[in-house]
């Protein structure tokens, strides 16, 4: 149902592409915005390991320093059929884990100092399973697709507020003046969609990664519980975390100053527990 729903959110990503770019600057200002979002998006997907990597201070270790985690992270990779990704420590307080890499050949996954002083060795697994099933989906290149499509409806929002504000808009003569005050509200009900649709993306991708870890691990009891003790960490501490980023994390790293849910990355951790606990244990 959820990988139904993410091709789903992708189509309208698309589709509210093409209705805003012939609304505002014709096929040719589709196409300019969606080169320009590539080229943005494409060197993220490259370089964002290193790049996330390096703005947490996050620090690879071999298996003589983390002999358990890497045992841990060995087994659920053979069980998921996956290469033996990189393991990296981040050292912070706040417990919590992400997964990065374009592919699974050049996969890292990175726990802070916190996760491994709180969680058992169930937990642990739950997580590292949540992990490894988003590079098994490659929820990196998804999100770079969705990340491309929403990047280029921004751009041409931000094409049309100029053309409002230097006139470069000629509706009025067949709309009576209501071409301008056309052009302003898509302008700014444009990215607002485009970033709803980008949320529900990740928040159903979250999902997926439950459901996946739980497989793998054969524990979703297990991930619940560590989901209950993140959520909790999180927003008793939450993380000194780029906004950025926060999409990466298994849970909000930000959850602490959350708004509203329609703007969260992740689902409710409620109803995330909740259909964990409904799985039966493998």
């Amino acid at each position: 149902m959820n990988t139904f729903k993410t091709t789903l959110l992708l189509g309208a990503l698309t589709g509210l592409l093409l209705l805003i770019g012939g609304y505002f600057g014709g096929r040719g200002g589709v196409v300019i915005a969606f080169i320009f979002a590539i080229v943005m998006n494409f060197g993220a997907y490259w370089f964002s390991d290193k790049l996330i990597l390096k703005m947490y201070n996050a620090q690879e270790v071999t298996e003589s320093q983390a002999r358990e985690l890497y045992a841990i992270v060995r087994g659920l990779a053979m069980r998921a059929s996956l290469p033996m990704p990189k393991v990296y420590i981040i050292p912070e307080e706040t417990p919590n884990a992400f997964a990065t890499g374009r592919d699974e050949e050049h996969a890292v996954v990175a726990v802070t100092e916190g996760i491994l002083r709180i969680l058992s060795t169930d937990e642990l697994e739950g997580v590292l399973a949540h992990e490894l099933t988003h590079i098994k989906n490659r929820d990196m290149l998804i999100g770079s697709i969705a990340a491309t499509l929403a990047g280029a409806i921004m751009m041409l929002a931000n094409m049309a507020q100029w053309a409002a504000i230097f006139g470069g808009v000629n509706r009025d003569d067949d709309e009576g003046g209501g071409g301008i005050i056309g052009l302003i509200l898509m302008a700014i009900l444009a990215p607002l969609a485009a970033t709803l649709i980008q949320m529900a993306i990740s928040r159903s991708r979250e999902y997926l990664a439950d459901e996946g870890g739980a497989r793998v691990s054969g524990k979703p009891y297990g991930l619940a519980s560590a989901l209950a003790k993140l959520g909790r960490a999180s927003q008793a501490i939450p993380m000194d975390a780029n906004p950025s980023t926060a999409h990466m994390f298994i849970v909000n790293p930000l959850s602490g100053r959350a708004l509203m849910n329609l703007f969260s990355t992740h689902p409710p951790i409620e109803e995330r527990i909740s259909r964990l606990r409904g799985m039966r244990p493998a």
